[in-house]
């Protein structure tokens, strides 16, 4: 689909190709945009469709608008120095799709306005399917000029787009949040389905259920039934990173002085995923839980004690208690 406007004329810098980066960008080349890519692992990761640049400094020369896509705030601040400090700089616009936190975006935000830059903040939400079937939830935030000046490009990225606020941080905000209950959900309900394989129950029969009930969510409803029931764990997103943005997610709250308990126990038990078996699918998260550790489904017959590795059992705490 090609789109329309003095944009799509103009070369869109994409910085940043992992699996995320890699589908977005390739969808922007198939909207119509000629895309010129560049990621320190090198040009084996550049999507059909698109041309390779041989640093950020080229990428700085081709193209108007760039988009970001990498894995911290520190990665980001480094990439975007190189790119302003670049000779015949032709970049006026940053689309920053990385989860990076709020502090961050507003400080990239001002640092780059100080060069003549202006900066859309935009995670995305639906994960590595959701950028191939154009699905993907896009939030954004940035002034009406910023936001003017990336919309055309941020139309090639998703049929789903939000504008979420005027101010860089504010779309931080919403993804950190949006996250923090994935983790959360996904989290409590591997607990939950590793109880009822505890009990003898079926898990595709938990499952059916859970999703005809008040306990569904998007984890029983696409993660289980994609990734974990089929073993597959391949949703494209890894444990480090989800443990990332669940910790940013704490500090930021804990920073703005709102709620966190719950922040802090999800932080908890993602951090130790992390530390446990890093850079791992982060769906593994329910052998994690489960106490199975290596991805297996508890197996039938289990008395549950494997379930909870990490605590007594009931009838231990029963037994101890008073």
């Amino acid at each position: 689909m090609a789109l329309d406007g003095p944009f799509d004329r103009k070369p869109v810098g994409f910085i940043g190709l992992g699996h995320m980066g890699s589908a977005l960008a390739a969808g922007l080349a198939r909207s119509g945009h000629t895309v010129v890519v560049y990621d320190v692992a090198g040009p084996g990761r550049a999507p059909v469709g698109t041309r390779w640049a041989e640093g950020i400094a080229e990428v700085a020369r081709d193209a108007d608008v760039v988009v970001l896509s990498l894995p911290d705030g520190e990665v980001c601040a480094s990439v975007l120095r190189e790119l302003v400090a670049s000779d015949g700089r032709r970049s006026e616009c940053v689309i920053d799709t990385s989860t990076i936190g709020v502090t961050a975006a507003r400080n990239l935000a001002d640092d780059l306005s100080a060069h003549g830059v202006s900066y859309v903040d935009s995670p995305v939400s639906g994960g590595v399917a959701g950028a191939r079937a154009r699905t993907l939830m896009v939030m954004y935030a940035g002034t009406d000029e910023a936001c003017a000046h990336a919309e055309p490009v941020l139309a090639g990225l998703s049929d789903r787009r939000r504008r979420v606020g005027a101010s860089p941080g504010q779309a931080q905000a919403l993804k950190l949040a949006n996250n923090f209950l994935s983790a959360t959900a996904l989290a409590a309900t591997s607990e939950a389905i590793a109880f009822g394989r505890a009990a003898g129950i079926d898990m595709a029969v938990m499952l059916e259920v859970l999703n005809a009930s008040s306990g569904r969510s998007a984890a029983s409803s696409e993660k289980f039934p994609e990734h974990i029931l089929t073993g597959r764990y391949a949703s494209g997103f890894t444990n480090s990173l989800m443990a990332k943005d669940v910790g940013l997610y704490l500090w930021e709250a804990t920073d703005l002085e709102g709620p966190a308990a719950l922040g802090a126990v999800t932080a908890a038990v993602w951090e130790a995923f992390a530390a446990g078996e890093p850079d791992v699918d982060f769906t593994r998260i329910y052998p994690f839980v489960a106490g199975t550790g290596d991805g297996r489904e508890v197996p039938d017959g289990a008395d549950g004690t494997d379930c909870v590795p990490r605590s007594r059992t009931a009838r231990e705490s029963r037994t101890t208690s008073g």
